[in-house]
């Protein structure tokens, strides 16, 4: 029966929007994992026969095209995998702000003050470990303490990365930005640079290095596959409100030069609300599900044991972490 009467409510809410000009539909500029929104994008489709054109691309790219395509963009929509592209957009002025039954699907904790823009899906921080070189009791206690030389060579990261970028966001929001030029000072002589999450685990798993700060799906997608990447990986959440426990959270905002605002609107609703969350449940992103109620895929430890420092969702400045790591030699 709540099938029948969401499919219903979907068919009613699709009749009362009104129709689109025979063009691409709703251009969405996606920064999040293409196959996760292709998902999302084909669900709201067949619920309302709404078509929707992706124009892919990363979380700074796009963030920054929109900021220079201003009024002028193209774009109904911007989803990214992390906030500081977000806050880019949001501080450009350019995002509509949503209604009160958007932002309800979601907690407050995991959208920004702003009301700007929700949150969608979020992701964790983790320092993944080759378990056959490390045991427990040789973890860090903290993100903060692998700028101890202790550590020179034997940790990992991708300092170019949207991912990592927002980790450095959320530290600098909780321990000051004095605290964290010091740290990434400290990286750059202790930490190996790979080239992608998913190259950093292959490195850990491979006994290259220890550890690797990384988010947690890359190793939960790889178990599903083959596992050749995790064999000998394990994952170490810190907790307890550190900086390393930051999740940090995907965005979807509605632009306020869209030539469809309620069709875009609805999407947006669609992705926060039952629908869309239902598609982080039950498919192979291993990304967390943000929705109010809504349940994660039952492979992932539970989201609210993870012990996640409260950071503002709107609060990472992108262009401030952008300054401290090119003044550390990092990027």
């Amino acid at each position: 029966m709540k099938f029948v009467s969401l499919f219903t409510g979907l068919m009613l809410a699709a009749a009362s929007l009104p129709a689109l000009a025979q063009d691409d539909g709703l251009i969405v500029y996606n920064a999040q994992h293409e196959a996760l929104t292709q998902a999302w994008a084909d669900g709201f489709t067949k619920a309302t026969g709404v078509k929707i054109t992706l124009r892919n691309g990363s979380d700074t790219e796009l963030g920054n095209q929109l900021v220079q395509e201003g009024a002028s963009s193209p774009a109904d929509v911007f989803l990214t995998e992390n906030s500081p592209a977000m806050g880019l957009v949001d501080g450009a002025g350019m995002f509509e702000p949503l209604p009160k039954d958007v932002l309800d699907e979601v907690p407050e904790g995991f959208r920004p003050s702003t009301g700007n823009w929700t949150g969608i899906a979020a992701r964790s921080t983790v320092f993944a470990y080759n378990n056959e070189l490390l045991t427990e009791d040789k973890l860090p206690k903290s993100i903060m303490d692998l700028a101890d030389p202790a550590w020179e060579g034997k940790w990992a990261a991708t300092p170019s990365g949207a991912d990592f970028q927002a980790i450095v966001a959320a530290m600098m929001s909780l321990k000051g930005e004095e605290a964290t030029s010091a740290w990434l000072k400290a990286m750059k002589d202790n930490a190996a640079i790979y080239r992608g999450n998913t190259a950093a685990m292959k490195g850990v798993n491979a006994g290259e290095v220890e550890g690797a700060v990384i988010y947690h799906y890359y190793f939960f997608g790889d178990k599903a596959k083959t596992g050749e990447n995790s064999a000998h990986v394990g994952l170490h959440f810190f907790k307890g409100e550190d900086p390393g426990a930051f999740v940090s959270v995907s965005g979807g905002g509605v632009l306020k030069s869209s030539k469809h605002k309620e069709q875009a609107i609805a999407f947006l609703k669609w992705i926060a609300g039952e629908g869309g969350q239902a598609v982080l449940r039950d498919g192979t992103s291993f990304e967390y599900a943000v929705g109010t109620g809504a349940a994660s895929n039952a492979a992932l430890p539970p989201l609210d044991t993870l012990g996640a420092p409260k950071v503002d969702p709107g609060s990472p400045d992108s262009t401030k972490v952008t300054e401290l790591m090119t003044a550390a030699g990092l990027i």
